[in-house]
């Protein structure tokens, strides 16, 4: 039975707020049923919806790859779902801008933007989440603190890296107290078990992937076992479950652009796992597993559509260079733009696996050509970017970002 726990607020005499902020107060935490072993029931048509959306992302996965070259495709779907995962919490930073505060940091200059570090952690922690655990590899506790850690490194927030809360938070409401929260999650002393009830619960393959991606982000998002980053983190762990499962093998399907868009859906469906009354719980279940699939089949849809379009643009690319000898540098250098738009000669050396003088005239070639323009890196260093790539990212974005 999931438990409501009353508790009392007794906050030290901090100066400087108000006089009502300083009164203690009675509050009621959270604490969800554990996942293991629980009966879960769907309607019919939540898990039709679900099969739809499980296609889906199996036909990305195929079809995707064969479309663009399946790396570039992988690591822009992936930098893409990244950065909208940062987009629910707030952090927005354009694509041109992203890409050239990360080839900033490579080139060995500290770009000067926190709120581009902030996601492009989030980009590493993504990565490094669906890249660490191949297809079967049991989800343990430590991954989850290791994405985060990775999720905060740098930022002021790191001394929290990788390590559960020993103190209450709480949503919405104000910074003080849990007073007036929206939502106060379990206290810390149940959180260590509630996470390895989650991490037992992703090794268990009984449930259709999607459903169980679907379960675990609730079920992590309601222990909220991190100080901060606990909406990146449990969306990174979406991506970790639909890889361990092997329905996702190569290419994340960016879900998280059309919850970003649908963010008053999302933040209703995840409230609606949270209740009292087990049965209220069940129905909130359902909701949210077929808000996430629609979301999932959605999201899909706009990736088919993007990676279309890139596939039409490196014909139209390839038509231009002509003749382009295959394996040549030009051509590796065509294969791997989508995943990197924005990039430095020594960059794209290792991209392509080509020497720096061959890309040096790969890249001539591809600015003659209109492909590429010179833009700068960090204070002077010499970079390219394709601007029609670029565009087609923000249009992607912008679709999902405005969906009705």
């Amino acid at each position: 039975m999931p438990e409501l726990i009353k508790l009392r607020w007794l906050p030290a005499a901090t100066s400087g707020l108000p006089r009502r902020e300083l009164r203690g107060c009675d509050y009621e935490a959270y604490v969800p049923d554990p996942l293991v072993g629980r009966d879960l029931v769907f309607a019919g048509e939540t898990i039709a919806d679900v099969s739809d959306a499980e296609r889906a992302v199996a036909r990305l996965n195929l079809e995707a790859t064969t479309l663009v070259d399946s790396e570039a495709a992988a690591r822009l779907l992936l930098r893409a779902e990244a950065v909208a995962s940062s987009h629910i919490e707030g952090l927005q930073v354009g694509g041109r801008r992203l890409f050239k505060a990360q080839l900033a940091l490579g080139v060995g200059h500290e770009p000067g933007d926190v709120t581009a570090v902030e996601i492009l952690n989030n980009v590493e922690a993504m990565r490094w989440a669906v890249a660490a655990l191949d297809a079967g590899e049991a989800i343990e506790v430590a991954h989850l603190l290791e994405i985060h850690r990775r999720l905060v490194a740098g930022t002021a927030l790191e001394a929290h890296g990788g390590r559960v809360r020993e103190e209450q938070n709480w949503i919405g409401g104000n910074s003080y107290n849990p007073c007036a929260a929206a939502f106060v999650p379990p206290p810390p002393e149940r959180v260590p078990e509630l996470l390895a009830d989650l991490c037992a619960f992703c090794n268990d393959d009984l449930l259709p992937p999607l459903v169980q991606a679907a379960i675990a982000h609730a079920q992590f998002e309601t222990i909220h076992p991190f100080v901060d980053g606990n909406g990146r983190t449990g969306r990174a762990l979406i991506h970790v479950i639909l890889r361990r499962r092997g329905l996702a093998p190569s290419v994340v399907p960016p879900v998280s652009l059309v919850l970003a868009a649908r963010s008053r859906d999302y933040v209703n469906g995840l409230m609606g796992t949270r209740d009292a009354d087990p049965r209220a719980v069940d129905r909130g279940l359902d909701a949210w597993v077929a808000t996430f699939a629609a979301a999932t089949t959605q999201a899909v849809s706009d990736a088919m559509e993007h990676e279309r379009r890139v596939a039409e643009l490196q014909a139209r690319w390839r038509a231009e260079l002509a003749p382009v000898r295959a394996g040549s540098a030009v051509a590796r250098l065509v294969d791997a733009l989508p995943g990197a738009p924005v990039l430095t000669v020594r960059s794209a050396a290792e991209l392509t696996g080509r020497s720096v003088q061959a890309i040096n005239e790969a890249i001539a070639r591809l600015v003659a050509a209109g492909v590429l323009v010179q833009t700068t890196i960090g204070k002077r260093n010499r970079g390219f970017e394709a601007p029609d790539l670029i565009r087609l990212l923000s249009e992607l974005e912008w679709r999902l970002s405005h969906l009705e």
